[in-house]
């Protein structure tokens, strides 16, 4: 079993000087680098069974995005979004110094690995979105946005084990060894309390969210897509809310023209936890 190495990087924010914590798994020397980026509410640690199945082949690393997990805080809400997250992964790939880089991103992981490799000169040579794409649908945002960044506690480890596996259903069938394990890892305990590890201003974008407003950022979104050069894959949960069908039929035409896999029985979004999800990853990279 594959020992993950805790590491952190300086990063610069218009604010100032900030810590990103990351994971590393396999050889520290192997140049060829697959960088996984979570969802929204996720961290790091989500990699950890894709990592010990990928690690004696390359060097796995997964990084807690400002505001999750080990990494710092940031003291303007506003700055919580996808170009001041680039900016953090483009000082963790300059730490990191591969001489080949892959990138699987989960939600805001895959927008944010869009947004790298929409980058002239960007070292991102194969790409995999999770789930997600340039229009979001709107009707998912605004679920999101019923629980996240919301002030919550738990009296028991029982009770916030509850919650967070309820309102990721949609990840579709785990063990139950696998919950606790996506459950206990965004999960902190504050005194008595247990309460979910990031800071809650990330959902500040969430509120007052408007479909208008939705749209007017897709058209950044598109033309970032339309930029990667990078071979891609998209992965679509099968009832993913997310990321429709309309979406993918027009992500195959545009940009880099993707393959595109969908998984059965799964939404928003696959963990690659399971063994025919983690095969996928594997048969695209090698």
């Amino acid at each position: 079993m594959l020992t993950a190495r805790f590491h952190t990087v300086q990063w610069l924010s218009p604010t100032g000087l900030h810590k990103l914590a990351y994971r590393e798994w396999g050889n520290a020397d192997n140049p060829h680098v697959l960088l996984c980026v979570h969802g929204l509410t996720r961290s790091s640690a989500d990699f950890e069974d894709l990592a010990q199945n990928l690690g004696q082949d390359l060097r796995v690393v997964a990084a807690d995005m400002p505001g999750r997990g080990a990494s710092d805080w940031l003291p303007d809400p506003t700055h919580y979004a996808v170009p001041t997250y680039v900016n953090a992964c483009v000082a963790l790939v300059a730490r990191l110094n591969p001489g080949t880089l892959d990138w699987l991103g989960t939600s805001m992981g895959g927008l944010i690995g869009m947004g790298y490799a929409s980058l002239p000169n960007n070292p991102i040579r194969k790409l995999i979105m999770n789930d997600v794409g340039p229009s979001l649908n709107f009707s998912a945002l605004q679920r999101i946005g019923e629980y996240v960044g919301k002030p919550i506690n738990f009296h028991t480890l029982e009770e916030a084990r509850t919650y967070i596996r309820t309102i990721s259903q949609p990840f579709g069938p785990h063990s139950e060894a696998q919950w606790n394990a996506l459950t206990d890892s965004v999960l902190v305990k504050k005194g008595t309390h247990w309460t979910t590890h990031y800071d809650p201003a990330i959902g500040q974008s969430f509120q007052n969210l408007s479909e208008s407003a939705t749209r007017l950022n897709e058209t950044a979104l598109w033309a970032a897509y339309d930029a990667i050069k990078a071979e891609t894959l998209i992965v679509r949960g099968e009832h993913s809310d997310l990321l429709n069908h309309k979406t993918v039929e027009e992500m195959r035409q545009r940009g880099p023209k993707p393959h595109v896999i969908e998984i059965a029985g799964v939404g928003h979004a696959p963990t690659f936890m399971q063994k025919d999800q983690i095969h996928i990853v594997r048969d695209f990279l090698f």
